[in-house]
């Protein structure tokens, strides 16, 4: 309690009495601290956002260039994507009897980082996915054949 008042009741007392003093004051909106009034007042009360919304970003923008560019050109496929045979995927995969569990999940990742779908371009990705599909059947037939420990 201050002066015989609890604390609620003197911040009452001081936004009333801040309430009364706004009321004197001119209508014209001012931050404290700022010496210009807010953007709406500057504009004598028309803002910006409604007048031309979405397009105050172009105002700072210079004419558009009159020159398109060229289309960009086919992309090549990729000579690895066109083997998609299966003795040619086994051979790129060099599975063998001494292959682990480890070694055949390194064999794993690293033919799915140069052949996934999703990292070639939208024309090759069916020979992609065909060659994926290949590779992981030949590793987990391997995964299948290992002795059990």
């Amino acid at each position: 309690m201050l002066f015989g008042q609890s604390i609620f009741q003197s911040v009452l007392e001081r936004l009333q009495e801040e309430d009364a003093g706004e009321a004197e004051e001119p209508a014209a909106r001012r931050v404290s601290g700022f010496t210009t009034g807010l953007a709406f007042d500057v504009m004598e009360g028309v803002s910006a956002a409604s007048q031309r919304v979405g397009e105050a970003y172009f105002d700072n923008l210079g004419p558009e260039p009159a020159i398109e560019a060229p289309p960009p050109p086919e992309p090549a496929m990729p000579a690895h994507l066109a083997r998609i045979a299966p003795e040619e995927i086994a051979a790129e995969l060099a599975i063998s009897s001494a292959d682990t569990q480890q070694t055949l999940n390194e064999k794993r990742r690293a033919f799915a980082k140069a052949n996934h779908p999703d990292g070639v371009a939208q024309p090759f990705r069916n020979n992609a996915n065909r060659r994926m599909t290949i590779a992981n059947l030949l590793i987990d037939e391997a995964m299948r054949r290992l002795p059990r420990i």
